[in-house]
């Protein structure tokens, strides 16, 4: 979350405009004067009032349902909704009060071990998470520990472990490595590769390595990470070496695509050296934020000291997470969901999707102003950039541009070593239907012919304003 300092020392303004509507007859419970803006007020405020002020002010927000550039659920069914506020007062580590919502999550943890191929998924083990950032930290922790375990006669006078990766990683990762004091070895893009390969990935591996990370879907151009050559590439590093180099694969939105849309690509328990799987509830799980999933193939593959077990709240509740009090009402959702599509319903929904992607894609590709780098026919995600001889704006002229007209269209620039690049990319999720998309490419067209009088993109590198960042 971003870090904030406290008041704006250029806003002289101390307190929230009121509109005289908003006060309450009764001198108490109404307002007098307005409520100070960064300090708490004196006295309570009417609770009409409260909600109005807050309402207010968050209409300046953007529309979720615009937002081209988030992975998360925007739109949920109204029975969803329902039994979101029926649970919202319920703590999720608090099993033993709400042990119906403890077997709800067990329940999602076996569909997810069987739909992503364990051996045995009785004998996988898994837990909900607040996402996937908390997933892929959990994930990373396992493979440290295991790590370490395996080491333990020669670690303290052994190098730093470190963690391989694509330089196009989802920025938990660099975080993990951080937090936790492991290198991040990262392999860089090089020429039409946006993502990691299994040569450049054992390319990188040695005796210090604890993992390699594949990303089934980058956030990047939506492309899968081809995890099956990954595990591979590794299988002949352990033959020449005896290395032997756990996978995780960060299938934050992949693993919600996949199974569904591309039951053939193996990439999941199904390869031996796969460890661990994480995803997003929140994204293509089809659930609102913050809900994510970690999985380890058996309870070898999670060393059972990284698991607490606690039992001050009543019982013995083992539990691995980085927090411990958070709502349960999105892993009931998640289940709700699960209950409510099953496999033909999210092969449908995802398929939808999907092909809203690659239309899109494809009418973008046919205007001769951009060029696509990925057409939504993996992750519904594409990216595009300007076309060959395109001189008279650029892509955060576009991003700028659509933004006038509501649309949240994100521009940035690729990772070492294509930081030449610089592109668009547009999330496809539920709710972003075909007439949604129809909106969008008439917004772009009408838009192109100023773009095209430009004679030269507006702001080059100080002018790029979009706010979005990997």
């Amino acid at each position: 979350m971003p870090l904030h300092e406290g008041a704006d020392a250029k806003d002289g303004r101390q307190h929230l405009s009121v509109n005289p509507f908003y006060g309450e007859a009764d001198p108490v419970a109404g307002m007098a004067t307005a409520p100070p803006r960064h300090t708490l007020p004196d006295g309570p405020t009417a609770p009409r009032a409260a909600y109005q002020l807050v309402h207010d002010e968050l209409m300046l927000d953007g529309n979720s349902r615009l937002n081209l550039a988030t992975f998360v659920t925007t739109w949920m069914e109204p029975h969803a909704d329902v039994l979101m506020a029926e649970c919202r007062d319920k703590n999720m580590i608090d099993k033993d009060e709400y042990p119906r919502t403890a077997d709800l999550e067990q329940r999602c943890v076996a569909m997810l071990a069987d739909l992503w191929h364990a051996p045995d998924p009785t004998a996988a083990v898994g837990c909900s998470t607040t996402g996937s950032s908390e997933a892929c930290m959990l994930a990373g922790m396992a493979l440290k520990r295991r790590w370490s375990r395996a080491n333990a006669d020669r670690y303290p006078a052994r190098a730093r472990p470190n963690l391989v990766m694509g330089a196009n990683v989802q920025v938990c990762w660099e975080k993990f490595c951080t937090f936790w004091e492991v290198e991040a070895r990262q392999v860089p893009m090089r020429g039409d590769r946006f993502h990691l390969d299994g040569e450049s990935a054992a390319a990188l591996c040695d005796e210090n390595t604890i993992g390699v990370v594949a990303v089934l879907g980058s956030t990047f151009d939506g492309s899968y990470e081809p995890v099956a050559e990954i595990c591979a590439a590794l299988d002949g590093l352990q033959e020449r070496t005896g290395l032997n180099i756990p996978v995780h694969v960060d299938a934050a939105s992949g693993g919600m695509i996949a199974p569904f849309l591309d039951p053939d690509l193996v990439w999941d328990f199904q390869l031996p050296r796969v460890a661990s799987v994480n995803t997003s509830g929140h994204k293509y799980g089809l659930v609102y934020p913050g809900v994510g999933w970690a999985l380890w193939r058996d309870r070898q593959a999670l060393p059972e000291e990284l698991v607490f077990h606690v039992d001050y709240l009543g019982g013995d509740m083992p539990t691995f997470a980085l927090n411990f009090s958070r709502p349960g009402a999105q892993v009931v959702a998640q289940y709700y969901t699960f209950l409510r599509l099953g496999r033909d319903g999210y092969r449908a929904v995802q398929q939808t999707t999907r092909d809203v992607a690659r239309s899109l894609a494809d009418r973008i590709g046919a205007l001769g102003d951009f060029r696509l780098l990925t057409r939504g026919d993996e992750l519904p995600v594409f990216a595009f950039t300007t076309a060959d001889g395109v001189t008279d704006f650029d892509v955060f002229d576009v991003s700028r541009r659509m933004r006038e007209r509501g649309w949240l269209l994100p521009a940035y620039t690729f990772p070492p070593d294509r930081e030449d690049l610089s592109v668009l990319r547009i999330v496809c999720r539920n709710g972003f239907s075909h007439d949604l998309s129809d909106l969008f490419v008439a917004d772009l067209e009408r838009l192109l012919p100023e773009l095209r009088a430009q004679g030269g993109p507006l702001g080059g590198r100080a002018g790029r304003d979009t706010a979005f960042h990997h």
